[in-house]
């Protein structure tokens, strides 16, 4: 009874605090004022910036004139001066929808409208679309010849075709076309004979041709359907979008009717070709697709070779225009195509035709359909200032496509026309005319009728700006008053222009307020005549900066309420609001009860809450009696009418029944239940006799505001004459009682049986019911932190025995049977989840509840064995998982028992069969062996559950454990429902019987969330940072408010609590919360039993359209580790002597020696050995001994000092001071120990050299510096070296810093970048020993600009631009934002600036449609990573003054194509052209002729130079492919492959590596990784950069002898340089790279010697290809031997050590292997040998790395789809080739990275690719970073190979090779090579200074493969300028139909 009473005065103020938080949430929250922006502007100025602005021209207005309305009010301005501006809106022309016309039609007609900035307007449209309209049906169909069985299906069906439109539409039209493709090679073959008739029978090819006008003579149409006969092309791709546009924008001719519905069939078989996709498309050079009707008399296209196609989002925009419908009809080959195509339209179709087209009129029929149920509405002809959005019905915002408006009935929507307030960065009022007023046609698409709604920006002017006063008095004669404010006349100045510009204006004293002593109040500068400008106006404001903005009352935390200002150091707070803080709403809504009253009429409503009188009885939050509080009505004042009544009852004492807060009237009838409130009955139990009573409502306008409680006089008692049966009864009743309870002993079922007998009997019920609390609950999604919801359910009457009640929840019960998820019934078979919930018959315990406890581990084995025994009975059931234990609350006095949940996996159908078997498995109390507690199991699926609860002797409420089933597509608003079924033990009745829950979908501008549900931290740590996520939606800010709360762990004894807002900017994803970590006190630390100290963190209060996310809630879990067990070596020195037989050195332990324990240990510095193992301590073991044995190595014992090291200890352990000791061996017996000793006191061992100092840390303290200190070990130094390095470079290289005390701040490093370190100690003796290294990587940084902007021209109006990534990465870059901006000559902006982000870093690359002809604009790139954006890099370029490309645009997979006119509707068009470009595989006619074909050389129009203005001197960058095609030679295996940065070529330590292609980054910490087509680009130095000594040697073409000058001496070995092609075909391996080791001999002297006879000799050749980022293939040329070969041996390892792995080859035959399972960016030594009867043969040895992106968590595992490519250390950097001449050329490369030994100089050697010529040989010598080699005498047209390979101290290098052609600029023909690399050049047009022009086509081509790379240099000499222009192409080959097709991609710098 307390307990309730209690819970009564808790309701009412809860219900009212919560009821004010709801209406303060559905107030919109303040926003950032867009008048302060403009508050030193016009008045015109001013009403223009924001429709809410005002403006005061009052002259004695001293506050900020410009202002929201009530702002200005409130500062003091009167209204009546106050100036606004008003909009308008006025519907022209509405003629209702006439129903029976049978044609589209849109109300309203003509609606007009002006909006003031940032207004927004809505419009009530009606669309009516007929049952059966008119209908206009085009098809348009691929007239290839691999469609011929199609074309012949269709005239059979010709008659069909017919009846199915007459079907469809009762006044129809039906026409064809046909398309091929375009008359130009190679897309057609240009053979006369095959232009004449490309296949037998077959018509001439053609573009596309309108063949039938669309017509209503069903019998016309067939009659020419009939005539028609295929044609023919020769490439797989069609022209088709020429066809649609033709059909699209040829109306008249096409013959489309204005008031029918379009319908565009396009059939195919084949992908298409698009605006410049890629030199297969055209050799030439073609314009832009001018969208314009060119079809002649026939019917053909007579433009289709003199203009390109068109581009996807011109397709998109003309069909939309002319109201065209496209339906696909395409085959298996090429549906993925026009799928991801169909998701650019609006409304389109896509059906899948059979291989013959026979099922074309049902896939018409369906998509017909399909259309008719879908509505999209569009704005057409928008100008820039307005943004459209369509609502439903409802309000809600619909996307396209989603109305669902029925044929033959009128559809509702509304159009919301808002005025931007900023466009591009200035105001909307700025913008020219036509951006700021248009007429908007609104209408479907498919419709021609439109609502037409002029709209104009209302750009309001102030008329006292008109009516200036000249010289005003109010101005003192020096200014003109304008609006009320003085504008000074020159020379004057103040708000009055009262003080003349004079050293007189200079005092300060005038910035004096009253009683201030600093001038403006401290917190603004004193200008000139005493005007304070305040240092921060958003925070001060007055005349002297005197009041603080932020300085106002605060209520609930935010300053004013957030719903007011602080103006003046008060709150004016907005409309509708009051109070000190506008705390207080003026609306009386939060204060009216359900009858529409104020707080029930008993109390009165203060500052939004009512004020109830003071009560004995819970009062509601609007001062109703909260009888719900008592579990009900009747329930509640059952007492009171007890006592008034009857005198009888709890509250019969009459001091307690006076406190009754109502009065009774006992009437002789009561009414009809159905006609009041409440109707109650209840026993009293001193006569056993039944009162009754009903409780009604007060009336309106009744003068008594209470309850109306209307008591019958008389009780319901049991007749008097049936007394004498009552002990007979009781008689009976005892011995049926006693029977029973003998049976209750042996049988369980008795006992059910015994209580449903009681339940039978009238005296036994006792009133006794159970139910749901509440009705419904009602949650927003967001703010769920469970996927439960535990709901009570209560009992009522007499508390004795025990009642289980059964219960089931069905999800989704608001959907109709109609709705689609429920007509989609779900698979029976499919496997799902089944969670399950039991309570075991055991308690709960903390252990239980950790998952990794031994407990639990041993009781989640019980269950599962228990439970797999008992469900295997269920077919296809799984064994359990996922088992969990957990305590519920509110569970009766079984809430301490613990209960399981796990989940069982079986088929979907088995649902009934495992509820049946758990509840009698329940029921009997055990589950096979586990013992369960009966009552209580949940079974559920995805969509439903049961399950039963228990509600004990004495217990009144239980809750439920109901899943909600929350799932991503769920609906925005979603119900389930709870029922009580039954009651199957027990005597209690089900009263409320059904609970709904509804959830609320939130659609959220952010989401904010933990990281993770849990945390661990050590107390040791001092600080637990906690981090919140925030995941974007729409960019914007918001704020969430975090707490932290006590579990186990307490505030400020465990952690210091925390509470608090953050705010996130726009940008801003996620913030660190530092939660400050206490020590243990004294007395907790001397605790045995130490409790698990936890604590939470949550998130509340989202704001701004936030909503919480994954985790609202982490829990901190504040872990007490046990100290560390300390373990070093027992002395500093040991002392042997060279005949002891074993050196013992021993390691001791302290603290914590009861847990096991590891340390490892090396040697280090010894002469003969290299020693290191593990050293394990036991629990209990303190001393353990590193035993060495010197006689078990090879060579003699001599003296000599060896260092021991401790490292790497385990987790729980650490290395004491004592890491290191030296063991001391000396020569002989007779070792003086105390010698060694007295040299280690004076702190150097032989020769004086100093120990090495201990404990070596280094810490990143910014992204510039690191901190570094150290113990100073033994001895007296005089200083410290500490040398570091970039990790990587060599040691050699190292800086030295020289420092006095043991710590060291390393200063101006790279940022985000691996350094090394290690320190010595000095003094007068020299330096002593160094440290171990230690590595540390500095903190990232803003990164730089990016690399080259790349202008790639396709038309005046159409560019690609690329960018190359940042030279100063500073971090991982996360994105790019691109902005162009139309600009004068004075780099000044003309037009709107737009923006596109581009959030993949991989796609550096975006492709601007729509620009203004002939306009300069100019582009801005930077580049995004954690830090922030860095520095934009800029270019400007005019797009009309370049030359167009002559292969056109290339494709690249994910490149954003952005229409620079057509707003967002068309950002992100993505293409791909691996998809495009493939040959529909399994196509039974080809659409390529099968006699071959040949290239014929094009003329296109002419070219003129690139014209690119740049902001700074461009530097040139020459273009370097990443990945090498082939090196020979030996590879010695080298300790370390690091990537070394050259002196030329880094930029901050890092490789300035820009790259042309996604897929490509690298930095100094990571392996590069790219793509086989990516590109490095380096900083350039030319020729004669460095010396260089050539010697020549020329050879004959057909010798196979290589001379090279070595020592003076000549070295020969025979090379067998053999085509590719031979042995082995790596294109079916998925092959992507191959480095290739030669037959060069690693030692000079005797090179020419032999090996014994019948033992083969080394292999003399080794490959590598790389088949993945984990997989190699291996492969070796055979060996020269006198006998025959038994087979190879292959052995790899790691290079810097690990397990040595063999693969046998028995097969001499065979000389590959695929090796999988590699490590990626791990270097490994490959050794290939082989076998004769003889015996094994020597060793060739080759060091390789596959190099790929990894995952950052996961350094060995490869990135999926991430390119990668192979590498080798000791191989020359990429070659780089710059045209000299039409015959020279300038050859450079960079040294290697890791040569095997001392560069001594290189050789070259050039030969042609195909033959013919003197194989040359150059000589250089030298070692430099980067060499440069002319080579002379070159012949044009010819492709030539070089080879660049280092000459060594140890021989030769890898070889480095590169493909280059120096191509003819006159126009002369193609040379004989052109199969192999087809290239057209054009007659360039040159001005007049340039004197010379050349192109030299590098192509980096691996004849292995079908793709390659190309690299041009253009070089340009003027008179006194060279400039160079460097072109990378990619050349792409893919086989279609036999043959090949060469697609060139440009890049250029």
């Amino acid at each position: 009874m307390q307990l309730r009473k209690e819970m009564g005065r808790w309701t009412p103020r809860l219900s009212a605090e919560l009821g004010l938080l709801a209406v303060l949430l559905t107030c919109c929250c303040a926003q950032e004022n867009p008048c302060f922006a403009v508050r030193a502007g016009t008045c015109s100025e001013c009403l223009q910036a924001w429709k809410d602005c005002a403006y005061c021209p009052e002259e004695s207005f001293k506050g900020p004139r410009c202002d929201l309305y009530e702002n200005i009010i409130a500062h003091g301005c009167s209204a009546a001066a106050a100036l606004t501006a008003k909009s308008s809106m006025m519907i022209e022309r509405k003629q209702p929808i006439n129903m029976r016309l049978k044609q589209s039609q849109v109300s309203p007609q003509q609606v007009s409208m002006s909006l003031l900035p940032g207004e927004e307007k809505e419009v009530d449209v009606e669309v009516f679309a007929p049952t059966k309209g008119p209908l206009d049906l085009y098809i348009l169909m691929d007239f290839s010849n691999s469609m011929v069985d199609d074309l012949n299906n269709l005239k059979r069906m010709g008659t069909q075709l017919a009846s199915l439109v007459k079907d469809l539409s009762d006044d129809y039209t039906i026409g064809f076309g046909k398309f091929v493709d375009k008359v130009v090679e190679p897309q057609t073959d240009m053979r006369p004979s095959k232009l004449k008739e490309p296949w037998p029978n077959s018509d001439p090819p053609f573009s596309f041709q309108n063949v039938i006008k669309l017509t209503s003579d069903a019998a016309f149409f067939d009659s020419e359907l009939q005539k028609e006969k295929i044609s023919g092309n020769l490439d797989a791709p069609e022209g088709g979008f020429d066809a649609i546009l033709q059909a699209a924008v040829c109306g008249d001719k096409i013959g489309w009717r204005d008031n029918s519905t379009h319908l565009l069939v396009f059939s195919t078989e084949s992908s298409f070709h698009y605006e410049g996709d890629g030199v297969n498309v055209l050799s030439g050079i073609l314009a832009r697709n001018d969208e314009g009707c060119h079809l002649d008399a026939a019917g053909k296209y007579t433009k289709d070779t003199q203009q390109d196609y068109p581009s996807i989002p011109t397709l998109v925009r003309l069909l939309g225009k002319h109201n065209i419908i496209p339906i696909f009809a395409v085959t298996d080959h090429s549906y993925t195509y026009y799928e991801k195509l169909r998701e650019y339209f609006p409304i389109a179709e896509i059906g899948r035709l059979q291989e013959d087209s026979s099922n074309i009129l049902t896939l018409m029929r369906v998509a017909f359909e399909s259309i008719r149920r879908k509505m999209s509405i569009r704005a057409e002809d928008k100008p820039k200032a307005f943004v459209t959005n369509f609502l439903d019905t409802s309000g809600r915002v619909v996307e396209h496509g989603a109305f669902d408006f029925k044929p033959g009935a009128i559809g509702n929507f509304k159009m919301r026309l808002s005025a931007q307030q900023m466009v591009g960065g200035k105001p909307v009022c700025q913008l020219e005319p036509l951006g700021k007023k248009g007429s908007i046609r609104v209408k479907p698409t498919t419709f021609n009728a439109a609502a037409n709604v002029d709209a104009t920006i209302l750009c309001p002017s102030c008329e006292c700006e008109k009516s200036a006063i000249p010289a005003a008095a109010k101005c003192h004669g020096h200014g003109d008053l304008v609006c009320g404010r003085c504008q000074c006349y020159d020379g004057w100045l103040s708000t009055f222009c009262n003080c003349s510009e004079s050293s007189a204006a200079q005092d300060t004293s005038r910035c004096l307020g009253p009683d201030m002593k600093d001038p403006c109040s401290g917190r603004g500068d004193c200008l000139e005549c005493g005007t304070c400008v305040c240092y921060n106006p958003d925070q001060f404001e007055g005349e002297y900066c005197q009041y603080d903005k932020t300085d106002c009352q605060r209520y609930g935390g935010f300053l004013c309420n957030d719903r007011g200002s602080c103006i003046r150091g008060r709150c004016a707070c907005n409309e509708g609001w009051a109070g000190n803080a506008c705390e207080c709403p003026n609306s009386n809504a939060t204060c009216l009860d359900s009858k529409g009253g104020v707080c029930n009429g008993r109390g009165e409503c203060v500052c939004g809450r009512c004020k109830c009188p003071e009560s004995d009885m819970s009062m509601t939050s609007t001062c109703a009696p909260n009888f719900e509080a008592q579990l009900g009505v009747c329930e509640g004042t059952r007492s009171c009418v007890q006592c008034q009544a009857w005198k009888t009852g709890e509250k019969k004492d009459k001091t307690q029944c006076d406190k009754c807060p109502f009065k009774i009237v006992l009437v002789d009838e009561l009414k009809e239940e159905k006609d009041v409130a409440h109707s109650c009955s209840f026993r009293d139990e001193e006569d056993d006799c039944t009162y009754r009573y009903n409780v009604e409502d007060w009336k309106p306008d009744s003068k008594v505001k209470e309850l109306q409680f209307q008591v019958l006089k008389k009780k319901d008692c049991p007749p008097a004459s049936l007394l004498w049966l009552l002990p007979l009864l009781l008689f009976l009743l005892l011995l049926l009682a006693l029977l029973l309870l003998c049976c209750w002993k042996y049988c369980a079922c008795c006992k059910t049986c015994f209580q449903s007998c009681l339940a039978l009997l009238p005296c036994c019920k006792g009133g006794r019911m159970v139910g749901f609390k509440e009705d419904e609950y009602m949650f927003r999604q967001s703010l769920l932190t469970s996927d439960h919801l535990d709901t009570p359910m209560v009992r009522t009457g007499p508390p004795k025995g025990t009642d289980v009640v059964r219960w089931k929840v069905t999800d989704n019960v608001h959907r109709s049977p109609t709705h689609p998820q429920v007509l989609m019934k779900p698979n029976p078979k499919e496997i799902i989840p089944f969670p399950i919930s039991l309570r075991l018959n055991r308690l709960f315990s903390e252990n239980l509840s950790r998952p990794d406890s031994r407990d639990a581990e041993q009781l989640r084995k019980e269950v599962a064995d228990n439970l797999n025994e008992v469900y295997k009975q269920i077919p296809g059931a799984q064994k359990v998982q996922k088992t969990l234990f957990r305590k519920q609350k509110n569970a009766g006095k079984r809430q301490d028992f613990a209960i399981m949940d796990t989940v069982l996996s079986a088929p979907r159908s088995s649902y009934p069969d495992i509820v049946k078997l758990t509840q009698k498995n329940v029921q009997s109390g055990n589950l096979h062996d586990l013992k369960v507690v009966p009552g209580y199991y949940t079974v559920a699926t995805d969509r439903e559950a049961a399950g039963a609860i228990e509600f004990q002797e004495g217990v009144g409420s239980v809750d439920v454990h109901v899943p909600l089933f929350v799932k991503d597509e769920d609906d925005d608003k979603k119900q389930l429902q709870v029922e009580a079924t039954d009651v199957p033990l027990g005597i209690a009745e089900i009263g409320k019987r059904f609970v709904n829950i509804t959830i609320i979908k939130e659609h959220a501008t952010g989401v904010f969330s933990f990281l993770q549900p849990a945390y661990t931290y050590s107390r040791g740590d001092g600080v637990a940072h906690i981090p919140i996520s925030k995941e974007i939606i729409e960019e914007g800010s918001s704020q969430v408010t975090y707490r932290t709360r006590d579990i186990t762990a307490k505030d400020k004894k465990d952690y210091v609590a925390m509470e608090g807002d953050l705010t996130f900017g726009p940008e801003e994803t996620q913030k660190i919360v530092p939660v400050r970590l206490l020590e243990l006190s004294e007395k907790d630390g001397l605790l045995a039993d130490k409790q698990v100290r936890q604590f939470a963190i949550d998130l509340s209060n989202p704001r701004q359209g936030a909503k919480l996310g994954r985790y609202p809630r982490t829990t901190v879990t504040i872990a007490d580790e046990p100290d560390p067990s300390v373990m070093m070596f027992k002395k500093g020195s040991q002392n042997f002597s060279t005949t002891d037989p074993t050196y013992t050195i021993p390691v001791v332990r302290t603290r914590n020696q009861d847990i096991p324990a590891t340390v490892k240990w090396r040697t280090k510095k010894a002469q003969r050995f290299e020693l290191s193992d593990l050293l394990k301590f036991s629990p209990g073991e303190t001393e353990k001994n590193i035993v060495i044995d010197p006689r078990a190595h090879p060579g003699p014992i001599q003296p000599e000092t060896i260092q021991l090291e401790l490292f790497d200890p385990s987790v729980n352990a650490t290395v004491g001071e004592r890491k290191t000791t030296l063991v001391n061996v000396a020569d002989g017996p007779h070792y003086k120990p105390l010698e060694m000793e007295q040299v280690q006191n004076k702190s150097a061992v032989k020769g004086g050299r100093l120990f090495s100092p201990t404990n070596l840390k280094a810490k990143a303290t910014g992204p510039r510096n690191i901190r570094l200190n150290w113990d100073a070990g033994s001895g007296n130094p005089a200083g410290y070296k500490v040398k570091y390095w970039i990790y990587g470079d060599p040691e050699k290289d190292a800086q030295v810093l020289d420092v006095k005390s043991p710590q060291a701040e390393l200063t101006d490093l790279y940022p985000y970048c691996d350094y090394e370190m290690r320190v010595c100690s000095y003094n007068a003796l020299g330096d002593g020993s160094d440290t171990d290294i230690v590595t540390c990587q500095t903190l990232e940084d803003a990164p730089g600009e990016p690399g080259r902007l790349a202008f790639n021209v396709i038309s005046p109006t159409v560019t690609q631009v690329s960018w190359g990534e940042p030279a100063e990465t500073n971090g991982n870059i996360t994105a790019y934002e691109v902005i162009y901006t139309p600009i004068d000559d004075d780099l000044k902006a003309v037009g709107a600036a737009k923006k596109v982000k581009i959030d993949n870093p991989k796609k550096r690359m975006l492709l601007i449609e729509n620009l203004q002809r002939a306009q300069t604009y100019q582009y801005k790139v930077r580049a995004m990573n954690s830090i922030g954006w860095g520095p934009f890099k800029d270019a400007s370029i005019n797009l009309a003054s370049q030359p167009t490309r002559p292969m056109s645009i290339p494709i690249i997979p994910d490149v954003p194509i952005v229409d620079a006119e057509a707003g967002d509707e068309y950002d992100g068009y993505l293409m791909y052209s691996n998809e495009v470009l493939r040959t529909p595989t399994g196509s039974k006619t080809p659409s390529v002729s099968g006699d071959g074909w040949k290239f014929v050389k094009m003329v296109g129009s002419n070219l003129d130079l690139r014209k690119v203005s740049w902001k700074k001197r461009v530097d040139v960058i020459p273009s370097r492919l990443s990945t090498d095609t082939e090196t020979s030679s030996d590879e010695v295996p080298h300790p370390s492959y690091a990537q070394t940065p050259l002196p030329d070529y880094t930029s901050n330590g890092k490789w300035d590596q820009n790259f042309l292609f996604p897929g490509g980054s690298a930095t100094r910490n990571l392996s590069s990784s790219s793509s086989p087509m990516s590109t490095v680009g380096s900083n350039y130095r030319g020729a004669g950069g460095s010396f260089t000594e050539t010697n020549t040697t020329y050879m004959s073409a057909g010798g196979s002898q290589r001379t090279d000058m070595i020592r003076g001496g000549m070295h020969s070995s025979e090379v067998i340089m053999r085509k590719r092609s031979e042995n082995r075909s790596y294109m079916d391996e998925n092959i992507r790279d191959s480095i290739v080791m030669g037959d060069v001999s690693g030692n000079f002297p005797d090179l020419n010697a032999r090996l014994s006879p019948g033992i083969p000799d080394t292999p003399s050749r080794l490959v590598f290809s790389a088949l993945g980022p984990t997989a190699l293939k291996v492969s070796w040329q055979e060996p020269r031997c006198d006998r025959d070969l038994q087979g190879y041996c292959v052995l790899y390892q790691l290079l810097n050590g690990g397990k040595m792995n063999t693969v046998n080859v028995t097969n001499p035959a065979e000389n590959s292997v695929i090796i999988q399972d590699l490590l990626p960016n791990q270097s490994y030594l490959f050794k290939v040998k082989a076998k004769s009867q003889e015996g094994w043969g020597p060793e060739r040895e080759g060091v390789i790395t596959i190099e790929s992106a990894v995952d950052p968590k996961s350094p060995l595992s490869p990135m999926p789809g991430s390119p990668f490519t192979l590498s080798t250390p000791s191989a020359p950097g990429p070659l780089v080739f710059t045209a000299l001449s039409p015959d020279s050329l300038q050859l450079s490369w960079e040294k290697p990275r890791k040569p095997n030994g001392d560069i001594l100089g290189y050789v070259v050697t050039c030969e042609q690719l195909h033959g013919g010529g003197d194989v040359r040989s150059f000589e250089v010598n030298g070692d430099t970073a980067e060499t440069s080699l002319t080579v002379p005498n070159l012949t044009e047209n010819i492709p030539y190979k070089f080879k660049v390979q280092a000459r060594t101290t140890q021989g030769f290098g890898p070889e480095r090779e590169g493909i280059i052609t120096i191509e003819s600029q006159d126009g002369s023909s193609l040379s004989q090579y052109n199969s192999q690399s087809m290239s057209s050049r054009e007659v360039f047009q040159m001005p007049t200074e340039v004197s010379t022009r050349m192109n030299v086509s590098h192509t980096m081509m691996d004849p292995y493969f079908s793709d390659g790379a190309m690299m041009t240099t253009q070089h340009m000499e003027t008179s006194g300028m060279v400039t160079r222009q460097v072109t990378k192409e990619v050349v792409q080959r893919s086989v279609m139909g036999g043959t090949t097709v060469t697609k060139k991609m440009f890049y250029e710098s």
